[in-house]
């Protein structure tokens, strides 16, 4: 597989013919309904089979394919120099030998679309956590799923269905909540009760707990929730995974309720969400720029385990209104929706190679100006890659809701996915 950069003037059939692909094959794979591109555009040509362009090197396509010269050169031993023949065919070396596990958060829908989107994220998922249930200050889960078919479908494709434990509560994560469960022992010792009843009744896999906003007056007792919650799940084979916010260092005084180091010791993964460094509250910017994933893994894996770590990635991105005013909040919008408002005003895309972000501007109708930063196939390949390279125990999501089209094929080109 290797990715196509839009040049002006390209067309999807001229893609098609340059490459020898099917339109009906660049269009599926890539989420498009009709043969517009626009500029800038990343498109994912599922082909181990490269055709030689004009101008093409080694260094060049090894590039456009996420794979080094020396593999290059290994699938292609004829090759002995970096002048081309333009026409010709290059092998595209199989690189899928790393085994990763994936960790999805699906929210909860009805049970036909349940069992429709679990057999369709499957082959590509090792743990899918189900959003969600909330908690009481006396330690109790506060609501209920239909999630019966969610699960029952999920063990029949061999994924592991882990319940999401969280602090929400109508105004969002809610620190005060978490406190008061962590700070009353008997409050603690029930919700452990009520997470491992929960998971026995239900037939989960396990949990994922998402508290979020943690104080840093309750790191400890969080971590210390933590273990006796594992505790209770071990010898039932039940597992325990996290979800963590970012850290890039300890000295970040909102996120010094989760102590890494404790957490990372007492789960089997965690989760790390590496995503919304800029945000809808936020200036425009890039959400998971690759300098602030790199330096999250590189403090991450100074007290965790490299194995436990499974970096979380967004299938989202964010459209402002420019100029941008303090105060004012950007819309949420999904890659494939970004793409496709690209598309519609034909607004070239741009990518910033600093941060490894793809981002546009166009003009709505009424005149405003809007930027949008968002996720594609080169920049999800890069945070890939990043697992691959620090020997990460594979890459997550939220939430599959959203869509990618282009994910399950960048799965299938770099890993080999852990199952049940």
């Amino acid at each position: 597989m290797f990715i196509h950069i839009v040049k002006k003037g390209d067309t999807l059939y001229s893609i098609s013919r340059r490459y020898r692909a099917s339109l009906e094959q660049l269009r599926n794979v890539n989420g498009l309904e009709g043969e517009v591109v626009v500029p800038g555009q990343a498109l994912l040509l599922p082909l181990y089979t490269y055709v030689v362009q004009p101008g093409d090197t080694l260094t060049r396509i090894a590039k456009k394919a996420f794979v080094t010269m020396e593999q290059l050169r290994r699938a292609n031993p004829g090759i002995t120099s970096q002048v081309l023949q333009a026409g010709s065919s290059i092998s595209i070396p199989d690189i899928s030998n790393y085994l990763a596990a994936t960790l999805g958060f699906y929210v909860i829908r009805s049970p036909e679309l349940d069992v429709q989107l679990v057999n369709d994220f499957a082959p590509y998922s090792s743990l899918i956590s189900m959003f969600e249930y909330h908690i009481t200050g006396a330690g109790g889960i506060a609501n209920n799923l239909n999630d019966k078919a969610a699960i029952e479908a999920t063990w029949k494709n061999r994924v592991t269905p882990l319940a999401t434990i969280t602090n929400l509560s109508y105004g969002g994560f809610s620190p005060e909540l978490a406190g008061t469960v962590l700070n009353n022992p008997a409050a603690r010792r029930n919700l452990v009760d009520n997470i491992y009843n929960l998971l026995k009744r239900k037939g989960y896999g396990g949990v994922n707990i998402d508290f979020e906003r943690v104080r840093a007056q309750d790191r400890d007792l969080f971590t210390g929730f933590l273990r006796q919650l594992r505790d209770r799940l071990n010898p039932e084979k039940l597992a325990l995974t996290i979800a963590v916010p970012a850290k890039t260092s300890e000295e970040i005084s909102w996120l010094r309720g989760y102590d890494y180091g404790g957490i990372g010791s007492v789960v089997n993964y965690m989760f790390i969400m590496a995503y919304d460094w800029h945000h809808s509250g936020s200036e425009p910017g890039p959400v998971a720029p690759i300098t602030e994933v790199r330096r999250t893994i590189e403090f991450a894996i100074r007290t965790v385990p490299r194995r436990k770590i499974i970096i979380g990635v967004p299938l989202y991105g964010y459209n402002w209104s420019i100029p941008y005013r303090p105060g004012t909040v950007a819309s949420a919008i999904s890659n494939q929706g970004a793409i496709e408002t690209a598309l519609r005003h034909e607004a070239p895309i741009q990518y910033s190679e600093e941060y490894q972000s793809p981002f546009f501007r166009y003009t709505d109708q009424a005149g405003q100006t809007h930027e949008v930063w968002f996720e594609d196939v080169r920049s999800m390949s890069e945070k890939i890659r990043m697992v691959r390279a620090y020997g990460l125990q594979g890459i997550g999501a939220w939430q599959l809701t959203l869509g990618f089209p282009q994910g399950v094929w960048l799965l299938r080109k770099f890993f080999r996915i852990r199952k049940v």
